[in-house]
């Protein structure tokens, strides 16, 4: 057993909030079962996608340099649940770490338009962490499989880890960026089979899909067909965009790509979740655009 209680500043981000309202009440429910703390920071704003820093990276770096001081004020790391909320979040506290040594200038003037507004200064003094390596590398696998009262047994999963996750920052101290493991490690933990096909790391289309919509819908057709001829029975994902591109869009990439799919995809808080007992209903599986029941079955729901 742990020896103390985790505890995070939580930045649920936009998405989790809205249109995947799943994950966030799936987030919930798998860190109270774990009984890890979760700090919600109510006053912060959304990180921008990477869609600010397209106008301005000082606009980019202030908001997010905001977010990061709201974690700060309560000497706590920063935990996101969404890999494009990590990539941006995660690359500024990166940056402005490195611009307090190289350019504190830069570090002044976003500290000055944040005292404008009244917020507190940036001390690059935490981390943002996604929870798919807070549960690796703070809660620790072991632990998790503890908890396991529902092993998943059977069950082939494919990760679709989001390019944001994996790439953004400079540096990833907790996994390959290129070859990851860490979510194919948490499947073997609750009892699942990891499915390993060509997709699992590359961009799922969410970023063209406002301007380049075919082109967007067939690449989220090609790593959905990847995973299903790989024996995927579903895909999981860690990112809340991935799962609008892959879930809520599947029938519209059906079209497009002139075939049916069928693949149901899970956030991953949701297929921990489950493992840990709680019940469908509690985390939103009947929310999704593709069914979950063929899972459900499979596990004997």
């Amino acid at each position: 057993m742990l020896s103390h209680t985790l505890k995070y500043a939580y930045f649920p981000g936009c998405v989790a909030q809205g249109a995947c309202r799943e994950l966030y009440q799936s987030t919930q429910a798998l860190t109270q079962a774990l009984g890890i703390e979760l700090v919600e920071l109510k006053k912060a704003a959304c990180c921008g996608s990477g869609t600010f820093k397209e106008d301005s990276q000082l606009l980019e770096d202030t908001v997010n340099a905001r977010n990061i001081a709201l974690a700060e004020e309560l000497n706590l790391p920063l935990l996101t649940h969404c890999s494009t909320c990590q990539g941006v979040i995660g690359h500024v506290n990166e940056h402005l770490k490195e611009c307090k040594t190289s350019d504190p200038a830069y570090i002044q003037q976003v500290n000055g338009l944040l005292d404008k507004e009244g917020c507190s200064p940036y001390r690059g003094s935490t981390d943002v962490k996604h929870l798919l390596y807070a549960l690796v590398t703070d809660y620790g696998l072991e632990e998790i499989t503890k908890r396991v009262t529902r092993k998943l047994t059977g069950l082939k999963c494919a990760a679709f880890y989001g390019c944001y996750l994996l790439r953004a920052q400079k540096s990833m101290p907790y996994d390959d960026p290129f070859k990851p493991e860490a979510m194919e490690n948490m499947f073997r933990a609750v009892g699942a089979t990891p499915i390993y096909y060509r997709g699992r790391t590359q961009c799922c289309g969410w970023p063209l899909a406002s301007y380049a919509t075919t082109q967007s819908f067939k690449m989220a057709g090609m790593h959905i067909q990847d995973a299903l001829t790989s024996g995927a029975d579903c895909i999981v994902t860690p990112c809340p965009l991935c799962h609008l591109n892959l879930d809520s869009r599947q029938p519209e990439v059906e079209k497009v790509i002139q075939q049916k799919l069928g693949l149901p995809v899970l956030h991953l808080p949701q297929l921990i979740a489950l493992a840990l007992g709680v019940s469908p209903k509690e985390l939103g599986l009947e929310r999704h655009v593709v069914s979950t029941k063929p899972v459900l079955e499979k596990l004997g729901f």
